[in-house]
């Protein structure tokens, strides 16, 4: 029974147990800005546990894909060196929502344990926290009260934060025997290697406030954790996650691409870990949207990636190598994750290139490095932190590889100002999470469900209704009655208006009763199953209990759908041209436009966008029906072509969007009948908008039409100013770039005849002192030109020095100083002489003995400047001479 078996095996039983079997979410929080990856089973029921969320089920189990690396959950520099951490793993769990309690999660995990997956019963020892009788009771049902351990907060209380949910636990710890410690019980055993924690179950029964009291839970819950990898290894009877059968597999991929044989002793065994690992790691955060960057969760991948990269290299592979390891990951965990086949194109790439461009890196940084420690030598016997943050942040080469280096050459590193650096750095570059404000708090509708105060939503086949109101908010607070004039959100029972989700904006309109006209702007939904119609109460007043005429604005309605229906045609052009690789980042649809956010790597070419706008049209053309239906979400996940959002919350029941078998996506937004209602469709724009995510704004319809004839408009201005017709635009811009080409070639000649001028007129002037040259001279040149006057006259200048100044702007001059190599061997320093002419012009120079230069801020002062420039060339020739 190896993983994947104990995977399926764990789901199977929990479903069997009345349990919906859940999907993984992506590893990127969905709407969660506290987390920078899933690191848990229970995160994407974080709403649940809070009150915050309904579902359609009150028990669930998953296989959660979790990474641990960044925050709180930092194993990434201990993988490879131990035999336990990882930085991406599979969690099982087991969740009750007010359902089944202690009895039922001890039950369940014993069962799982001994007569699943046949674990030895004499070597299981649970453990439960410190005053919880209750669970210890429970437990000798199943094993003797002495292998019963009790310990502390530390290990055996969990909590979701300071305040809120929490409660204690109840751990399974595996004996695995004497070969792997002489503790004869988990106290004595405190790096539990000998007691091996495999699950950890939380009794979710307290509420801490502020304060720091506990008020008990009225609905206590259960969440579980099984590391899968650790039940794997205990079942094979390994002493390493790392010789379970998937991440072993890995590492045998990693010994025939690199030539050297893996052996778990020696002294490179790490390296190989880190590959099989940190691969699982990249692979699954690049197919759920992630790409490397410099920022956020692309920063932690990129760094991900290059640890992989320089552990490769201890290996021998100096060229890119992830993408050929890959291919094995897919064929042990792609039927389980079919994520990681449509992104199999794009996971590779990336990978590759970020190899590429890191072993670049490792190239340029090395040779930076080496002037750096030829500096340190000579100096402190230390690299600086600015210099080792230099070599970080500018070329990309990791502190550990400095610190190597570093050692190598009898050098020191100065990490306390590297470690001020590098958190200054991160806080500039720490992303502003999102935050939504709501109308009105979830607060307010939380017993709605309960005492069955929903809103039924009629929309899809109905566009006016006659409703009861159930509930008036006015500044947040429920209230009995509206009175004219007034603004607030009013729920009815029953409404044909859409509340925005999914992206889709929410419906306008108005409700209507005898002499009462309350106009609605927009709709939310601030709780589930709660639809709130948010506007101003134009005469009349309006109470609980009065029914009212709802009736949406159809010809909006009915552009947002037509939008909306595009988004779905669009989404399956992108897979159609870009690949299957392509995942929903996020989406607008309005009654103007539409704005579609995916997942892509790099730029959509032009051809790209027309191929894509082609197919859209194609089928706009065909005029094709768009069907809806509902199908059991256990249906939805058997059906490989329906597309859904990983990270959306699903109910039993799935509203399936299918536009002629060719799009088929799980969506609960309003849809046109058929796709000939669209019109039209037009890419407006194509754009990035964050690392790996691309976003494409189009127009539907009369939209569409008129972005069309504002861009024929501004063909045909743009011709008449050229004196031609659009038709030939393409040929005219052509004639008229060749002759600025020729025009730019000619002034450039131009200038520099001019220069030439200006060189030799200076050399004439030049005043010689003891057969050397002297010049100080103001010249008319910009920054550019300046700097190419000095190179000119110091190539024809055999022995001398000289000054030129520029007037850049009217609050802005520029000083250059040259000294020939002859004077400048004989103590003639250019940075010495440019110090007092530049103090003259308000500015400080720099530079070095044969070349100095400066900026000031005082350019009417050029003319003094110049004067001493020329009694201090004076000066120093006689003093040479001398």
């Amino acid at each position: 029974m190896h993983t994947q078996e104990i995977r399926r095996q764990f789901l199977k039983y929990f479903k069997d147990q009345g349990h919906a079997v859940i999907a993984s979410s992506p590893v990127v929080p969905h709407d969660d800005p506290t987390l920078l990856f899933i690191n848990a089973g229970m995160n994407q029921f974080k709403d649940l546990f809070l009150g915050k969320g309904v579902r359609d089920y009150t028990r669930a189990t998953s296989s959660q894909k979790c990474i641990r690396v960044g925050g709180k959950h930092n194993d990434l520099e201990n993988v490879g060196h131990t035999s336990r951490h990882l930085t991406f793993f599979e969690m099982l769990g087991n969740f009750s929502f007010g359902d089944y309690f202690k009895a039922e999660a001890i039950k369940f995990a014993w069962e799982i344990s001994t007569n699943i997956y046949g674990l030895d019963p004499q070597r299981i020892w649970p453990t439960v926290y410190l005053d919880d009788d209750e669970a210890f009771e429970l437990w000798t049902k199943y094993v003797p009260a002495e292998r019963i351990t009790r310990f502390g907060e530390k290990e055996n209380f969990w909590a979701m934060g300071d305040t809120g949910p929490c409660g204690p636990c109840s751990e399974l710890l595996y004996d695995r025997g004497p070969k792997y410690g002489s503790a004869t019980k988990p106290t004595e055993d405190s790096f539990g290697e000998r007691y091996l924690e495999f699950w950890n179950l939380v009794f979710m029964q307290y509420n801490r406030s502020p304060a720091g009291t506990f008020e008990p839970l009225p609905k206590p819950s259960i969440d579980t954790g099984a590391g899968l990898e650790r039940v794997v290894s205990l079942k094979m009877g390994v002493e390493s996650l790392f010789e379970t059968d998937l991440l072993r597999a890995l590492i045998a991929e990693v010994e025939k691409v690199s030539g050297k044989v893996y052996d778990a002793s020696h002294s490179d065994a790490a390296a190989f870990r880190v590959i099989a690992d940190h691969l699982r790691c990249l692979s699954f955060a690049i197919a759920d949207g992630v790409q490397p960057s410099n920022v956020d969760r692309g920063y932690v991948l990129r760094k991900v990636l290059r640890r992989a990269v320089r552990y490769g290299r201890q290996l021998g592979m100096e060229d890119p190598f992830l993408a050929k390891i890959f291919p094995r990951l897919l064929s042990e965990m792609g039927s389980d994750y079919r994520e990681l086949q449509t992104a199999r194109s794009r996971i590779e790439e990336i990978m590759t290139v970020e190899e590429e461009a890191f072993i670049r890196t490792l190239k340029r940084g090395g040779n930076i490095l080496n002037q750096i420690v030829e500096k340190s030598q000579k100096s402190s016997k230390m690299i600086s932190g600015d210099d080792a943050f230099k070599l970080k942040d500018t070329y990309g080469l990791p502190i550990d590889e400095i610190l190597l280096l570093a050692k190598d050459a009898d050098l020191s590193v100065d990490e306390m100002r590297y470690q001020e650096l590098e958190l200054l750095a991160k806080e500039r570059s720490r992303s502003v999470h999102k935050t939504t404000h709501q109308l009105a708090s979830e607060s307010l509708f939380a017993n709605f469900a309960e005492e069955g105060k929903e809103s039924a939503f009629v929309g899809y086949t109905e566009v006016s209704t006659t409703g009861k109101v159930i509930a008036i908010v006015v500044n947040n607070d429920l209230k009995d009655e509206l009175r004219s004039g007034e603004e607030g959100m009013i729920v009815l029972d029953r409404t044909p208006f859409y509340a925005e989700m999914g992206g889709q904006i929410g419906d306008s309109g108005f409700l209507r009763g005898a002499n009462r006209l309350f106009s609605v702007a927009n709709t939310l939904s601030p709780y589930k199953g709660v639809i709130a119609h948010v506007g101003k109460l134009e005469n009349g007043n309006i109470a609980i209990g009065d029914s009212l005429e709802a009736a949406i604005d159809l010809e909006r309605r009915q552009k947002i759908a037509n939008n909306h229906t595009a988004t779905h045609l669009l989404h399956w052009a992108l897979h159609h041209i870009l690949g299957e690789h392509i995942k929903q980042a996020g989406s607008i649809v309005d009654p103007q436009r539409l704005r579609f956010d995916f997942s892509h790597h790099k730029a959509v070419s032009q051809e790209e966008l027309n191929q894509i706008e082609d197919l859209v049209n194609a089928k706009i053309r065909e005029n094709i029906l768009v069907d809806t239906y509902e199908i059991s979400y256990d249906d939805a996940q058997k059906q490989t072509d329906i597309k859904q959002f990983f990270g959306e919350k699903y109910g039993s029941k799935v509203r399936v969007i299918d536009i002629d078998k060719v799009s088929r996506e799980l969506c609960g937004g309003t849809h046109t009948s058929r796709s000939g209602n669209i019109g039209f469709f037009k890419i407006a724009k194509e754009s990035s908008i964050a690392a790996g995510i691309r976003r494409i704004e189009a127009v539907t319809g009369t939209e569409a039409e008129r972005l069309a004839r504002e861009s024929d408009q501004q063909l045909d201005q743009l011709a008449a100013s050229l004196k031609t017709q659009a038709p030939k635009l393409f040929e005219r811009v052509g004639k008229l770039l060749e002759e600025n080409k020729n025009l730019q070639q000619e002034l450039k000649e131009a200038k520099k005849g001019k220069l030439g001028a200006l060189v030799s007129g200076l050399v004439e002037q030049a005043e010689i002192v003891h057969g050397k040259a002297l010049i100080a001279a103001q010249v008319d040149l910009d920054g550019d030109g300046l700097r190419s006057c000095a190179d000119d006259l110091g190539a024809k200048l055999k022995s001398g020095i000289f000054v030129l100044a520029s007037a850049a702007a009217p609050d802005r001059c520029q000083l250059i100083v040259r000294v020939s190599d002859d004077l400048a061997a004989q103590g003639i320093s250019a940075l010495e002489l440019i110090k007092p002419i530049a103090a003259i012009v308000g500015g400080s120079g720099g530079g070095k003995a044969n070349g100095a230069q400066a900026g000031g801020k005082l350019p009417g002062k050029i003319p003094e400047a110049i004067a001493k420039a020329k009694e201090l060339l004076r000066a120093a020739v006689r003093k040479d001479e001398g």
